[in-house]
């Protein structure tokens, strides 16, 4: 049963007309695996960067009062941030060559070093941090 194929699209195309109406509202569609773009702007900053204030430094940014030993290792400083507390402890370890040459991740102390850390002949590199926490005073 072989129907040509200009009867059938004279016959979808006669059946359709009738149930299309002319709209005013034009409808887009958008197939449904594809989802929409959603645009944004950037807001310009409200004050210029010569206007806003510089942070104070918290956490172990801040300067804390350190122990009378750790005075005596930073050079009379009563004053220093934790970071830089750290800082100066390793340009003294990698200055004076202190980490055991088979294993870099163990520091020898030395007479200075065993002072700010409880007179331990030697250190772990992760224990540095812990050892030095009782010298920042609150």
């Amino acid at each position: 049963m072989a129907v040509p194929l200009g009867a059938l699209t004279s016959f979808f195309a006669g059946e359709t007309a009738s149930f299309v109406k002319p709209s005013s509202v034009a409808v887009k569609l958008v197939p449904a695996n594809i989802r929409p773009v959603r645009t944004m702007t950037i807001v310009a900053a409200s004050k210029p960067a010569t206007e806003t204030k510089k942070r104070e430094p918290r956490g172990i940014m801040k300067p804390r009062r350190v122990s009378p030993e750790m005075q005596a290792f930073l050079g009379g400083v009563s004053e220093i941030p934790r970071t830089e507390a750290l800082k100066l402890i390793w340009a003294h370890i990698k200055g004076n060559n202190l980490q055991d040459p088979a294993d870099k991740k163990v520091i020898i102390c030395d007479e200075k070093l065993k002072k700010i850390f409880g007179g331990r002949d030697r250190v772990g590199f992760l224990e540095i941090a812990g050892l030095i926490s009782p010298h920042f005073l609150k």
